[in-house]
């Protein structure tokens, strides 16, 4: 029988689309890590939810200057996604006092990405506009979710003027390049509305977010501050610096504006301090606490320390825990044991630039990082302490038992676990036992000295 010639048309049109679709290559990696931004799709396929897996920092303190930042970035996140990651923490983008040389912790001008001649440079210490640009969209074809560093509280390079609300000349004036938002006295404190919020930060200047100009150009102006990071240049969250020193309406008002992931700094190792900032923030916190706990247990050489009160056990859902980052002391006794716990246990681990790309062992890491986003789900509950030895289960399926030792010698224990008569594991390598679990879920595991076994079914 003749088919009707719309059909034959659609016919060829179909059997066209299809040999197209089969000569077309799928770039390697390091030929999408070199892709111009306007070869990359704007779409974010297959993106995890930031906190689903891990963070990367990708950065730390003074960084190499020259403006090749960005691009350092940018040729390791095909390998970070591969790895697990989900989301990248990038430093201060905008232009800072401190010009070329400056990491963005002192802010000049909101809207200069590298792309204004002002404070000595046209770009930033990490590079252009075009290149942070370029990083974010080989982000977004990676998966991963890019997060921006905003420092909200201080502000710094503005010049004199006369000041009426303290009698003299404070450098306060501030008239950015970008011609977007102009500050002066009136903007900071102390000023016509009050004197002083909760806490100013280094002698900066100290912005008045009760003020409703600031808050506009903060967050709720069309072209604010928050939605021009996001909207223009595609950030997909936030994390909020110095958060001690405003109320945590303002980042719960501005969550509430833009959305996107959110955690604040809020440098307190009391975990009821954190709770009650996340519970008024609407936003994750980094997990002081816990980063404290394991400082005290493996500097310390007591793991019972590790059963202390940490935001993770208060609020999993909003803790972000971490080993290290830009600004905090080492841990250098059983670092890799820190990594071992934050990756076995509830919130959103965080892995530092330097320890992942220079310092620890990657493979090792990769590894922790595979057993967080493939076996560490559920509740946790800690089945041992003692000055050596830390053991805990987390109880979701199939879930997982880590063994901590901090001793110099090998270990073995009798635990409970929540398998009966199963083959299970170490998913780490350390141990090359494959014992089966009793009918009532006991069984012996191993773990070397200084060092951990992390158990699993087959």
């Amino acid at each position: 029988m003749n088919k009707p010639k719309h059909l034959l048309i659609l016919l060829f049109i179909v059997l066209l689309s299809a040999c197209q679709k089969e000569e077309l290559k799928t770039p390697s990696e390091s030929e999408l890590a070199n892709l111009p931004e306007s070869k990359v799709s704007k779409s974010q396929p297959g993106k995890a939810a930031v906190g689903s897996k891990v963070m990367m920092q990708a950065f730390y303190w003074d960084v190499p200057a020259g403006g090749n930042w960005w691009n350092t970035v940018k040729a390791k996140l095909p390998a970070w996604s591969s790895a697990g990651i989900d989301a990248i923490w990038l430093p201060p983008a905008s232009k800072a006092q401190n010009g070329a040389f400056s990491m963005g912790y002192d802010p000049f001008d909101y809207f200069d990405f590298g792309n204004y001649n002002q404070m000595g440079s046209t770009e930033t210490r990490f590079g252009s506009k075009s290149e942070l640009q370029s990083l974010i969209s080989i982000a977004h074809a990676n998966n991963l979710s890019v997060i921006a560093d905003i420092v909200i509280n201080h502000n710094s390079g503005g010049a004199s003027e006369n000041n009426p609300y303290t009698g003299g000349s404070t450098y306060t004036d501030y008239d950015p390049a970008s011609g977007m938002f102009y500050r002066s006295a009136t903007d900071f404190h102390p000023n016509d509305y009050h004197s002083n919020d909760s806490g100013a930060f280094g002698g900066f200047p100290d912005l008045c977010h009760d003020k409703t100009y600031v808050q506009d150009w903060l967050w709720n102006k069309s072209n604010s501050v928050a939605k021009y990071y996001k909207n223009t240049m595609g950030f997909d969250g936030w994390r909020f610096d110095y958060v001690k020193g405003f109320s945590p309406w303002v980042v719960n008002s501005w969550i509430s504006e833009v959305g996107g992931f959110a955690v604040g700094e809020y440098w307190d190792g009391n975990a009821a301090t954190l709770e009650w900032w996340v519970n008024n923030s609407g936003a994750s916190a980094f997990d002081f606490a816990c980063y404290y706990r394991m400082r005290d247990a493996f500097e310390g050489n007591d793991l019972t320390k590790l059963q202390e009160d940490m935001l993770w056990k208060r609020s999993p859902m909003r803790a972000v825990t971490f080993v290290a980052n830009h600004d905090t002391d080492e841990i250098y006794n059983g670092k890799m044991l820190a990594y071992a716990y934050i990756m076995t246990h509830e919130g959103y681990p965080t892995v530092f630039y330097q320890d992942y790309e220079e310092w620890l062992d990657k493979d090792k890491l990769n590894n922790l990082i595979w057993i967080h986003n493939n076996k560490a789900g559920g509740s946790t509950s800690i089945l041992h302490a003692d000055n050596d030895e830390y053991i805990a289960k987390r109880n979701g399926a199939p879930g997982l038992i880590v063994y901590i030792n901090n001793s110099s010698s090998r270990q073995e224990r009798w635990v409970s676990t929540n398998w009966y008569g199963q083959v299970i594991k170490d998913y780490t390598g350390n141990s090359g036992w494959e014992p089966i679990t009793q009918g009532d879920g006991w069984v012996k595991l191993e773990v070397p000295a200084k060092s951990y076994t992390i158990w699993s079914t087959k």
